[in-house]
């Protein structure tokens, strides 16, 4: 199954600047899922971090798989989110960057399923520009609701 914007936006909340994925590639519904999200300049937390050396922030890296990995868990439970239900990012573990993400860059996002108990979501998380390692971290969600 891939997934272009239109259909992401239908299993994420996010909208600009903080929707942090562009295209799904793949997904194997309760294992794992695999996109990405072009980094450009026009991007806004460039002009802040850090001028005259643009660097992604890590924390947006983390949030980019926090949110693919919130589409596997909606596709693993085979519906969309309805109104006032969504996944969050409930914590991470394990977290270490090892390349700097820069405007150009493609960061490819994959996620393998944990576990899922009691709705808490945990996922093994990789994030790659090329074939470089970028970040890796266990990512955890949650489902809430009103």
């Amino acid at each position: 199954m891939e997934m272009d914007i239109e259909l992401i936006l239908e299993y994420l909340p996010h909208r600009y600047p903080f929707l942090l994925v562009d295209r799904v590639l793949e997904i194997e519904k309760g294992k794992s899922i695999v996109g990405y999200k072009n980094v450009t300049m026009n991007e806004h937390f460039f002009s802040g971090h850090f001028p005259g050396k643009p660097i992604m922030p890590g924390v947006l890296i983390l949030e980019a798989m926090a949110q693919i990995s919130g589409i596997l868990g909606f596709v693993t439970n085979d519906r969309k989110p309805a109104p006032g239900i969504i996944q969050v990012f409930a914590g991470s573990n394990r977290v270490r960057f090892k390349r700097p993400v820069v405007p150009g860059d493609q960061l490819t996002l994959y996620s393998n399923l944990i576990a899922d108990k009691h709705g808490i979501w945990k996922f093994d998380c990789k994030a790659t520009v090329g074939d470089e390692v970028a970040c890796v971290a266990e990512i955890m969600t949650a489902e809430r609701g009103s």
